[in-house]
């Protein structure tokens, strides 16, 4: 870092530039005697204007940072990667080797995405006469270097990321390769602890581990996206999961699922397989509808080291493929993908993009939001000011591709397919760890509703807990 550039504050502070009092946009820094180590890159989602103004304001220079961290693949915590290198960062950024796989896979996509958007978007500025200056975040050469500074690291196998900073990952539980970053500090004879969850998973769900129990920590950066909600049990989901199909089944219409292509997906896929198995309902032809989902298949077949007994058992020593049967059937192009809304019922389409902002689901939605024999089912977090969210919450008149709609078709919500932990669980885990050094927990990565509910929760635990603000420094020492 060159010399008396910036001010070097001596001592352990933490602040975040992203997913502060929001959820999406991980981006959080521990300092360590003026040496920023940066845990999570991601990206904004929402509104479109204003995903895009955050996610060109940075919030650091790239030269600052001596080392990054990423916890997992999903794009809000990874989506910003290309851009940080792309502006110069050429240090290590440390994952797990499933996350290094995914991540690449996500990144590429966005950046696909976004060129072809700025083509469209040229496209029609030129037929109204205007301008069009506007350029994609990075591109496919700039994901390409950020993949190549990536370095896996296994699961407790310690690491140093600079001068007595010392990094373990423990599982996370929450996707394919995702991990909590357990940071050490030694400086003065002392040790710090910061535990940053990124994303926390569930207990018993399948094809992954349950979260892990880390060593002791002195402080907690902890997830709360549903700090004000109590989860459906896996039971339950998919008692309902089969009910929703077997009404498919009698009405010869269609379930549209707006999925997550990374481990939603396959999930899914492993409910159906079950609901098929156990003779709940008849085998029904289901459709997996993104090129990033069945690539993302495949990683999670070259990754058991992330499975649970379960699933290795089936898939290793009993060459079973958890990820599919007679009935699932994965699309190869997009004449395949438009033929699936002539395709006669009952049928299931799973697609992404899981928030429904991008991707194939818009157009299926289009095909089919007006019919009253479809049920869209939602299976996951949908972030504020998204159409995913919107329809969730049953509105009536939907706007895509610049058209309205008028929503006739069922909407149903399954919380028990969420990949993160809800505030009971959480609060769980937290009972589990060693907390006899704890200090704080501060909560990121919520909306302002959900994490006033946790703090609350968590406090009438007896946890100090504080909910942090977007640029505002805390002091670890």
């Amino acid at each position: 870092m060159p010399e008396n550039r910036y001010p070097l504050p001596m001592g352990i502070t933490f602040y975040s530039l992203g997913a502060a009092e929001e959820v999406t946009g991980s981006k959080h820094v521990i300092e360590v005697d003026g040496a920023s180590y940066l845990v999570d890159c991601g990206a904004f989602q929402g509104a479109r204007a204003e995903a895009d103004r955050k996610n060109r304001n940075f919030g650091i220079e790239p030269d600052r940072i001596e080392a990054a961290v990423l916890t997992h693949g999903h794009y809000d915590h990874c989506g910003l990667l290309p851009l940080l290198t792309k502006r110069g960062y050429r240090r290590n950024i440390f994952t797990t080797p499933a996350t290094r796989d995914l991540a690449n896979l996500i990144m590429m996509d966005s950046a696909n995405i976004q060129s072809r958007d700025a083509d469209y978007l040229c496209r029609q500025a030129q037929k109204r006469g205007e301008q069009f200056n506007w350029e994609p975040l990075f591109d496919e050469k700039d994901v390409i270097r950020a993949t190549s500074q990536m370095v896996g690291i296994s699961y407790k196998r310690p690491i140093f990321l600079g001068e007595g900073v010392e990094l373990e990952f423990y599982d996370a539980g929450h996707i394919l390769g995702s991990a909590m970053a357990y940071i050490t500090v030694k400086k003065n004879g002392k040790k710090t602890r910061i535990l940053c969850s990124g994303d926390l998973g569930r207990s018993n769900k399948p094809i992954i581990n349950d979260p892990d129990i880390s060593p002791p920590p002195d402080y907690v950066v902890l997830e709360s996206t549903y700090g004000d909600r109590r989860h459906d049990s896996a039971d339950d989901a998919l008692k309902r999961l089969g009910e929703i199909a077997q009404r498919t089944v009698r009405n010869k219409g269609r379930i549209i699922i707006p999925a997550f292509a990374i481990e939603r997906t396959q999930e899914l896929v492993y409910y159906f397989h079950l609901l098929v198995d156990r003779g709940i309902i008849p085998e029904i032809p289901i459709y997996v509808d993104s090129p990033m989902a069945t690539n993302a298949t495949t990683i999670f077949q070259v990754h058991p080291e992330c499975y649970d007994s379960d699933v290795y058992e089936a898939f290793i020593k009993h060459h079973k493929n958890p990820f599919g049967f007679n009935s699932l059937h994965f699309t190869t192009s997009v004449e395949e993908s438009k033929a699936l809304n002539k395709h006669p019922g009952p049928v299931i389409i799973i697609s992404a993009d899981g928030m429904c902002e991008a991707g194939r689901i818009q157009h299926h939605l289009i095909n089919s939001i007006e019919d009253p024999n479809t049920t869209i089912l939602t299976v996951g977090y949908m972030a504020q000011n998204t159409l995913g969210r919107r329809i969730r919450n049953k509105e009536t008149d939907l706007k895509i591709h610049g058209q309205w709609f008028k929503r006739r078709a069922e909407v149903e919500e399954l919380n028990a397919f969420s990949a993160h932990a809800d505030y009971f669980e959480a609060g769980k885990w937290l009972d589990s760890l060693d907390r006899s050094g704890l200090k704080k927990v501060l909560l990121v990565h919520g909306e302002p509703k959900a994490q006033a509910a946790f703090k609350k929760y968590l406090e009438e635990k007896g946890y100090p807990t504080e909910i942090v603000q977007y640029g505002k420094t805390y002091n670890l020492d």
